[in-house]
């Protein structure tokens, strides 16, 4: 199965979140899509983390380990869809990326974000849940 995923779940993984046995063993043998704003979108859920004095930069080092042995096929998204998307919507032009991924690819999307999911919903991507 292929699924598009977004941080928010790759962050829950690769961080220990609650919801990390859930989503790998959800993902066990699927094809995991993204678009290309994910990989800079984990470093800057790493800093946010940072400024909250969540997470040190040795335990950051250790996910990124993680992610790094993670397999993603990283896809290109059209802007213009995107930015259709996003003001549509009223999301963000990461969250707009996602959509227009999973939108392009015909696949369901794997978030744990409920805003993203009733957007997702909207547009006829369905969702994967995903509870801890």
């Amino acid at each position: 199965m292929e699924m598009v995923i977004d941080t928010s779940a790759i962050i829950a993984v690769i961080a220990g979140g609650a919801e990390r046995a859930v989503i790998l063993d959800r993902t066990v043998g699927a094809a995991l899509t993204a678009p290309a704003s994910v990989h800079w979108e984990v470093g800057n859920a790493f800093a946010a983390m940072f400024r909250r004095g969540r997470i040190t930069l040795a335990q950051a080092r250790q996910a990124l380990r993680s992610y790094e042995r993670m397999s993603f096929r990283f896809v290109d998204i059209d802007l213009a869809q995107s930015l259709d998307l996003a003001q549509r919507l009223n999301l963000y032009a990461y969250d707009a990326y996602v959509l227009a991924c999973a939108l392009n690819s015909r696949t369901p999307l794997l978030t744990l974000d409920r805003k993203l999911a009733v957007a997702a919903a909207s547009v006829g991507i369905r969702t994967l849940e995903v509870e801890p």
